[in-house]
This record gives C-alpha cells, structure tokens and sequence, in this order.
C-alpha cells in the first residue's frame, strides 16, 4: 500500500511554482495577484482561506483578502465581484464557497470573468473542460489529477467510480477521469444518492473517488483488493483527546480499507493540500497568459 501524501507533492509543486515566480520577477514582471472573497464567519472557510493566503506568500505571490458581512446582498457581493473583475492587477479570484443561503451561489459564479476564474467553476472554464480544452480546472479534481500523475498510478482502462455527482467535485472528476489524457482513459461510474447497487460497482472499482461527505461511509467489505483510493471526505468530528477538541474524518474508513488498497490518500494532508496548490497553479497560468 502507498500513501499518496498531498502535503508532500503539494509542497514540492508550491516550490516549483515559486522557482518560477522568482524567474517572472527577473524578467521585470509582475507577482502573480491572487484575491479571495469571504463572506460571513464559517469557521472552515476562515481556515482554508487563511491557509491560502499562507500558500501565497510562501510562493511571492501577492494576496487580497475581501472579507464581507454574512447580511450583505446578493446586489452588494455582485458590485465587489465586478470590481475584482475590472481591477487590472489581480489576476485570479475566488469567492469563497458556501455563501450566505440568500444569495445565489451560480449568479455569482456567473458573474465572475471567466479569464479569472481560478476556481474553475464558470460555465465557460467548465465546459472547456468537458471538450479537452485548455481552461482552469476546478481546483480539487485538478488536485487529484496532479496527485495520480506524480505517484504515476495507471488509469488507463481502469474502472472508476466516482461516489458523489457535486459541480465542484465529483461531476468534473468524472469528466476529467474519462477524457482521452493522462490521468484519464478511465470507463468511469458516476453514482449518487439514487444509486441502487453502490456496494457493488464499489466492489468492482479499480479506482474509488469519494466525494459525499459522509465520515467511514466505505469501508473494507466494499473494495476490492488493489483498489486506488481517493479521498475527498472532510467531516468535523468530535475527539475530546484533540486540543481542537474534533479531528477531521474521509468519507473512506481509512484503518480497514488501507489494509487492501494498492494506493490511497490520507485525511487530512491528501487531497485537501492539493487543492489549494491548484489554485496557485490556476493563477499562475493567468499570469501567463499576460506574458
């Protein structure tokens, strides 16, 4: 069994991207401008926001931080999304999700120029996508790309079931699983919650990604041997022995099912590490793009 560890392959692309960073800078160009947009006071969305900032000043980029009160209008975060739009010097932005249940998350998304839409979630950046063309990646399948490419697990002509059908994750995954590409070549399964024999596509899955948000929701008796495994399960749960007071749990019980995995991704320090790198990456290319 291997560990594909996404703290270690995310660091050592962060340090890549800063190489390169340090060769744009020589050059006389600008540092790549990442913006973040938080709305409200969700504590994980401080967290991963917080660490983002961290990811860009590891790597010389510059970071705005737009922080906005949970009552603000749809109205009010649309003019803050058109003026990151305008501003020439940031080059990529997110908003970060979930937002504030009065306000239409996809009108938003909408709104944001496709051009720095390093999320990946536009229409325009997904689409591309789904005809193999370049765009932005949604930055956890993107992750997970970048995480089987550098273990170089073989893809192609495996089965793989993807476990969860969302816009950010397991949707797009699916895709970029199928496309004629490395990673890719998959025959892939999209299950969801009208799935009626999970259990067993599970069973005959060569690769599982796991996307629902459901802690040990598949365990040992639903794999079989050899399986790659990729978790992108976070859940809060409680454990008193935590200074925190909680520890975060996959949606793959991970003691049991690793005992026959051939690889499998930890959590935390697997995909989650990933996707934050591929938001520097997703700038990055903006940047190029300028060049």
């Amino acid at each position: 069994m291997i560990i594909l560890d996404g703290k270690k392959t995310s660091q050592e692309i962060r340090n890549e991207i800063a190489e390169e960073v340090k060769t744009i800078s020589a050059k006389g160009g600008k540092k790549p401008h990442l913006a973040a947009v938080l709305v409200g006071n969700n504590g994980a969305s401080i967290t991963y926001v917080n660490a983002k900032i961290r990811d860009c000043e590891e790597v010389g980029y510059t970071s705005s931080l737009i922080k906005l009160s949970e009552t603000i209008s749809e109205k009010e975060l649309l003019q803050e999304v058109a003026k990151l739009n305008a501003d020439e010097d940031v080059d990529g932005f997110i908003v970060q999700l979930p937002l504030p249940k009065h306000i239409d998350e996809q009108k938003v998304i909408m709104a944001i120029n496709p051009e720095k839409d390093v999320d990946g979630f536009h229409p325009e950046n997904l689409g591309k996508m789904a005809l193999n063309l370049p765009s932005y990646l949604p930055a956890t399948p993107m992750g997970i790309m970048d995480l089987l490419d550098r273990y170089n697990v073989e893809t192609g002509g495996k089965h793989c079931v993807v476990v969860g059908r969302s816009h950010i994750v397991g949707l797009p995954a699916s895709i970029l699983m199928g496309r004629n590409s490395y990673p890719g070549n998959a025959t892939v399964t999209l299950t969801h919650s009208r799935t009626t024999n999970l259990k067993e596509l599970l069973q005959d899955a060569d690769m599982i990604i796991a996307a629902l948000g459901k802690p040990n929701f598949i365990t040992a008796d639903m794999v079989k041997e050899g399986v790659v495994i990729i978790d992108v399960g976070t859940t809060r749960v409680v454990d008193k022995s935590k200074k925190s007071g909680h520890r975060l749990v996959g949606d793959v019980d991970f003691k049991e099912v690793s005992k026959k995995a051939g690889f499998i991704t930890p959590v935390p320090g697997g995909v989650g590490p990933m996707t934050r790198v591929s938001l520097l990456k997703n700038t990055l290319m903006a940047v190029r793009k300028k060049l």
